[in-house]
């Protein structure tokens, strides 16, 4: 949600970048912005000086009946009931234009970075850098399922069964395997000075509003029938929401958090769910990483961020590249974002393993998350945002990049440890 001086002070910056990310159908909500703020400052006003005129006024109703003057006093007690009525009517119109405001707000896109590409969808992000070199061995790379099923490791028919498409069984090594990436992850962050968390999986709809735009909700959030509740799409909702109404001390900053979760998304859209495979899935686990900071240092732990995702994936000897997301292609609330693609040795190509991202101030805004400066002046914290890693996605691409001719799997020497020091999943 952007700062209400700024669309009243500058409206062609919001409406410039508005027609940057392609969505002009949302230009005259601008307009309705500032003729409503005009109004609702014009009533604010006005209820202001009606109230002090009544209390004056009522001020005034005793001393004349004290004098015994009771006509004047009268007089006055029904003009104080005109102010009374006038008011009620005025406050009416203020809180209407007041949550008409905040509705237009929610939906007028945060104010992108210069430095995002501009583009109106996903097929003109732009490739930053490529880190590790991207190999195709010289023997056919089975379908991940395929490879997941030779180990003894997935079972989605039974899934099927139980819940439906988009969801999955992972036994075995492929399980323990699954639960060695999170652990190496945990500790992977940790080691780089993350404090880490267990969030709650459910979050309120005051939280969810603060942390995500309608059309991100719409298609991602399950919601628990009879109860304000969703289920995470990801733990960045909860993290960011346990700032809440919250004023840090500057001296306390950056909060620098890494959590984990399991999450739920509907995946409603254009890419829908896959019958067979484990890429976009309802259920899935993640490790997930939350800075928030003052805003002259967001742009550095952006930075930092998405570089601890490339240092993560290369230490398992994966390759992987980054992808800057075009002004299309961002959330309404993202000033900046990019994509960790890992290489799939089979389809010879990158896809996504996940996504870094600056919010600036919106979350902040929403929710109320304030720091406190040494002067004593309190401003909008900056929130970010960065996938660690989130398997079974993640399988994907390690079992690709890791398998041997004979359908076996290589463990990199970091998760070794993890997995009871083995080095090889072997078929059969």
């Amino acid at each position: 949600m952007l700062d209400m001086k700024l669309i009243r002070t500058n409206p062609e910056l919001v409406k410039e970048n508005i027609r940057k990310k392609f969505q002009e159908e949302k230009l005259a909500l601008v307009d309705e912005v500032v003729q409503m703020d005009i109004d609702y400052r014009a009533a604010k006003t006005r209820c202001d000086e009606l109230r002090n005129k009544r209390n004056v006024m009522s001020k005034q109703i005793g001393g004349l009946m004290a004098k015994g003057q009771r006509d004047e006093a009268e007089s006055v007690k029904t003009e104080v009931k005109s102010i009374g009525e006038e008011l009620a009517e005025l406050e009416v119109k203020e809180a209407e234009l007041e949550g008409e405001i905040k509705k237009r707000m929610m939906v007028i896109p945060n104010i992108i970075d210069p430095s995002v590409p501009i583009g109106r969808d996903d097929s003109e992000n732009v490739e930053l850098e490529r880190f590790g070199e991207p190999a195709v061995p010289d023997f056919e790379i089975p379908y991940h399922v395929d490879i997941m099923e030779r180990l003894n490791g997935i079972d989605l028919d039974s899934a099927r069964k139980t819940s439906g498409n988009g969801f999955y069984y992972l036994c075995g090594d492929i399980a323990r395997l699954h639960s060695a990436i999170l652990s190496y992850a945990r500790d992977f962050m940790i080691d780089r000075g993350f404090t880490y968390y267990i969030p709650p999986f459910m979050i309120r709809s005051d939280v969810v509003t603060g942390v995500m735009s309608f059309a991100e909700m719409e298609g991602m959030m399950y919601k628990i029938e009879g109860e304000d509740l969703y289920l995470i799409g990801t733990s960045e909702h909860s993290m960011i929401g346990k700032f809440i109404d919250t004023i840090t001390p500057e001296s306390e900053l950056p909060k620098t958090l890494t959590s984990y979760s399991p999450c739920f998304r509907k995946e409603v859209g254009a890419h829908g769910i896959e019958e067979r495979g484990v890429y976009r899935i309802h259920q899935f686990e993640k490790q997930e990483m939350i800075v928030v900071c003052k805003p002259e240092e967001s742009m550095e732990w952006y930075g930092r961020l998405w570089k601890n995702s490339v240092d993560f994936f290369r230490s398992l000897d994966i390759p992987v590249r980054t992808l800057e997301c075009c002004s299309g292609d961002l959330a309404d609330l993202k000033v900046k974002s990019c994509d960790v693609e890992a290489w799939s040795p089979r389809q010879k190509k990158y896809f996504e393993v996940g996504s870094c991202s600056n919010l600036g101030d919106a979350q902040a805004r929403r929710l109320g998350i304030r720091i406190k400066a040494e002067d004593g002046s309190k401003y909008f914290a900056h929130t970010l945002n960065n996938t660690v890693v989130a398997p079974p996605r993640m399988l994907i691409a390690f079992l690709e990049n890791n398998l041997n001719e004979d359908g076996s799997v290589r463990i990199p020497e970091a998760l070794r440890m993890y997995m009871g020091g083995k080095d090889l999943i072997a078929v059969g």
